[in-house]
């Protein structure tokens, strides 16, 4: 069990920049202007053989109402609750400002454990800024260059004594394990566990309620909502246990993903870094959820971000959320399933869910409906099935024979699963029609029951059987000894 360390500060002190440097990786998004992150973002950090969990959070803002800063400010406050001990980073170009005094004593009330950073440090220019900082009454500054990895040594010394009191206190608190762990069946279905969660992706068009949803799904305002659009701009993950109508929980980590707009209003620099987090999300998860708004369903972007997560090979989920605000919901649904059908047929079968984030209700059934999708995305089929159901397709529409040569269809495999892929060994893949593809997959998704998943299905040529097309003959044939013969006559 690792301790958790919460980056704190005014806006664009370089907060994101030291959070990338600890977890190894460009997690947060990081931009010149202050107010880049919202929300909280979580990794695993590292400092030499020091381990912990890293919490990225929001500038402290001094604003204390409702407005967006505000709600920003109590996420962050939030967050020192939590965290076992929180780095207080300041802007060593800029100096000690009234902002830092006030935080600085919000600080002092919260945490136990906090540790003052002067960031942007390296050179001479930062020498006073050092001196100031002592007024803060948070002890010796650590002089950091989050951007070029200066100071990272007197951190690790700063954290060192607060990890081994955390060891200390969770040795104690540690119930007692007895259990013999075998290893897991590669060839058995992926079950979530804690370690390895069910990855979610949530992802939809601005406002369309992705954080409610998750914060409802969690039981906790976790992530930062509102009444305005693209409030959202990191692709957040938070790990829960979702239970469902049975009461078992089972472990995921979910996705909170920016909202996409169409590509030709995304004019300024930082949406295009959300919507590219976004994408990079839709490429790590297992399964998509695609947030529908009940007023404007299935517009153009809705239709081009589900057929993103097929084309990416994902498990896909619509949802459809704000339900608890439309009357007339038979009439509705009935629209919506066709307009389903009708505008996106590479998704056919896959499940359609009416939710609604603000009161929970729906979530069962989107909880059913995600674990379902992700088990079909899992299914696989032997190859003795195949080869029967191959039969049977081709005894009932037999494949054409373009320019007069005649498709022979040999034997159908399975070759992965997450999504199901097949091979066909056929003579001519190369003239085999598009047409009679979607035959065949559509075959394999009514008769294997893998509805809305993607499928795969690869034309392989099986080769020449003749053993003796490319031999020669040691023999000479009759012509050859009858002209031979002639030959000799003359």
């Amino acid at each position: 069990m690792t301790f958790t360390l919460a980056i704190v500060g005014r806006p664009n002190v370089g907060k994101s920049t030291l959070f990338n440097r600890l977890v190894g990786k460009k997690l947060a998004l990081v931009d010149d202007q202050p107010g880049v992150t919202r929300d909280l973002r979580e990794g695993e950090g590292r400092i030499a053989d020091l381990r912990f969990t890293v919490i990225d959070s929001a500038g402290l803002e001094e604003a204390t109402d409702d407005s967006l800063q505000g709600r920003m400010r109590r996420l962050t406050e939030r967050a020192v609750e939590m965290a076992d001990v929180c780095l207080f980073m300041i802007d060593a170009r800029v100096g000690v400002l009234p902002a830092d005094q006030v935080f600085a004593d919000i600080l002092r009330k919260k945490n136990a454990h906090v540790i003052l950073a002067a960031n942007k440090g390296e050179g001479r220019a930062a020498d006073a800024t050092i001196l100031e900082a002592y007024a803060l009454g948070l002890g010796e500054p650590i002089r950091l260059s989050a951007e070029h990895g200066e100071g990272m040594g007197e951190l690790l010394d700063a954290l060192r004594p607060i990890a081994k009191e955390h060891e200390e206190r969770a040795a104690l608190d540690a119930p007692e394990i007895d259990v013999d762990v075998g290893e897991d069946d590669e060839d058995a279905p992926r079950v979530p566990t804690r370690a390895k969660p069910l990855q979610i992706a949530v992802v939809g068009r601005p406002n369309a309620g992705k954080s409610t949803l998750i914060n409802k799904i969690i039981g906790e305002e976790r992530l930062l909502t509102g009444p305005e659009a693209g409030i959202t701009r990191d692709a957040i993950s938070v790990q829960t246990d979702w239970a469902g109508p049975d009461g078992v929980g089972v472990p995921m980590r979910i996705f909170d993903t920016a909202g996409m707009r169409k590509k030709a209003k995304i004019q300024e620099k930082l949406e295009k870094l959300s919507v590219s987090d976004g994408l990079r999300a839709v490429k790590f998860a297992e399964v998509v959820v695609v947030l529908l708004d009940v007023e404007i369903p299935f517009e153009q972007q809705d239709l081009r971000i589900a057929d993103l997560a097929e084309r990416e090979g994902r498990a896909v989920v619509v949802a459809v959320n704000k339900w608890d605000t439309e009357d007339d919901k038979q009439d509705k649904l009935r629209e919506l399933k066709q307009s389903f059908e009708r505008l996106l047929p590479q998704l056919r079968g896959a499940p359609l869910v009416t939710v609604s984030a603000k009161t929970g209700k729906g979530l069962d059934r989107l909880q059913q409906a995600i674990m379902r999708a992700h088990d079909v995305w899992n299914r696989r089929a032997t190859t003795a099935q195949l080869n029967r159901w191959l039969t049977g397709m081709l005894e009932q529409h037999p494949p054409p024979a373009p320019g007069g040569k005649r498709i022979k269809m040999r034997y159908a495999t399975q070759v992965k699963t997450r999504p199901p892929a097949f091979v066909v060994m056929t003579s001519h893949p190369d003239l085999v029609p598009e047409s009679y593809k979607r035959y065949l997959v559509n075959g394999l998704r009514e008769d294997f029951d893998m509805p809305g998943t993607p499928i795969r299905l690869y034309l392989r040529d099986q080769g020449d059987k003749n053993p003796y097309k490319d031999r020669k003959s040691s023999q000479p044939s009759r012509l050859s000894k009858h002209l031979k013969k002639g030959s000799g006559d003359r």
